[in-house]
């Protein structure tokens, strides 16, 4: 399939640079693709629009502050954004990193990181990233990033975080450490939005799947075929995997919270041929005509063109209604991408 079928116009003005007054206070777009219609309401809205005896599966990834601004041992400034540990023992660690400086930076280059701590590149990798071993171990490279890091905000947001990007690019759930960028239709959700949630009757599920840089890469190649996605891990837990099942049983929509925890449960079940409880990787690209084992609706923001995530959103909704859904959108003057509003698919 093309990418070029994954386009669309959308003016710069409707990118939202900031998080909405409150959490629960955006816009939301529910779409019902079987009746090929749609409707306008609001986040607050979403518990009477939810199936009944729903179970809602939510990312419990945090956000690490993981941009550090560093220094190479010859002077230049290194922006270092750590993407993943590779590796960890008692006195060094192993870091996936992406690194800005004026120069490549080439094996055996050499960063000052903070007092006492720094890194040397052991190999330049694909897509920009370097392997950066680090003569501290997770723990402390973690504990340098939370006093001196910076919550690295998507590329489209052109502007420095600020105090309120600390606490508003984090879901209110979040538990475990490890992503770089937030699942973003989690950050509509309040205590409160949540205690009604389960008043309704509906039950809620964590798992988590730590999001890396990949999750703006635009598609460049010609065809969706040739596009590799970045492998990103997940975690499934015992209870979160009882409930699926569970739901499953009986005949109960599993609703994912955000395109992060579609690509954990259908990940998981192409690589373990069933859903079950483990740690695990995925390299899952879902795109139409994919048909899904585990996840029944959706709730999740809106996409940028040519992106791996457009294409998921079509693979549930299909691309024709999905794409005349976001032309709706763009003349209705909803707020686009991570801290916009938010579009619920149901069956």
């Amino acid at each position: 399939m093309k990418t070029e079928l994954f386009d669309y116009a959308l003016p710069e003005s409707q990118i939202a640079f900031h998080p909405p007054a409150q959490r629960d206070g955006g816009r939301l777009m529910v779409l019902y693709p079987t009746a090929q219609r749609w409707e306008h309401a609001r986040i607050q809205d979403l518990p009477a629009y939810l199936p009944a005896q729903s179970l809602l599966v939510f990312n419990a990834t945090r956000v690490i502050p993981a941009r550090l601004h560093a220094q190479r041992d010859t002077g230049g400034r290194v922006e270092v954004l750590f993407v993943r540990c590779a590796a960890s023992d008692a006195d060094s660690s192993a870091w996936v990193a992406l690194c800005r400086a004026n120069r490549p930076l080439r094996p055996g280059a050499r960063i000052s990181l903070g007092p006492g701590i720094w890194g040397e590149v052991d190999e330049r990798r694909a897509r920009g990233e370097v392997r950066l071993r680090v003569n501290a171990r997770r723990d402390a490279v973690l504990q340098l990033l939370q006093r001196s890091g910076e919550i690295p905000l998507p590329p489209y947001i052109r502007r420095p975080p600020d105090s309120d990007d600390a606490e508003r690019y984090q879901t209110v759930f979040a538990a475990h450490d490890g992503s770089v960028a937030a699942p973003t239709a989690g950050l509509h959700f309040t205590p409160e939005l949540l205690a009604e949630i389960s008043g309704a009757g509906h039950d809620t599920a964590h798992v988590t799947l730590h999001v890396g840089p990949g999750t703006f890469r635009p598609i460049t190649a010609d065809d969706l075929g040739a596009h590799e996605m970045d492998e990103e891990f997940f975690v499934i837990g015992e209870a979160a995997a009882q409930r699926i099942a569970a739901a499953r049983q009986a005949q109960h929509p599993v609703l994912a919270v955000g395109t992060t925890t579609v690509r954990t449960l259908e990940g998981a079940v192409a690589a373990w041929g069933a859903l079950r409880s483990g740690t695990g990787s995925t390299r899952i690209f879902i795109a139409p005509p994919h048909r899904f084992q585990v996840v029944d609706a959706l709730l999740t923001n809106f996409h940028l063109p040519r992106s791996t995530l457009l294409c998921l959103v079509s693979a549930m909704a299909g691309r024709e209604f999905v794409l005349a859904a976001y032309r709706e959108a763009v003349d209705a003057g909803y707020r686009f991408y991570s801290y916009g509003d938010a579009m619920l698919i149901l069956p």
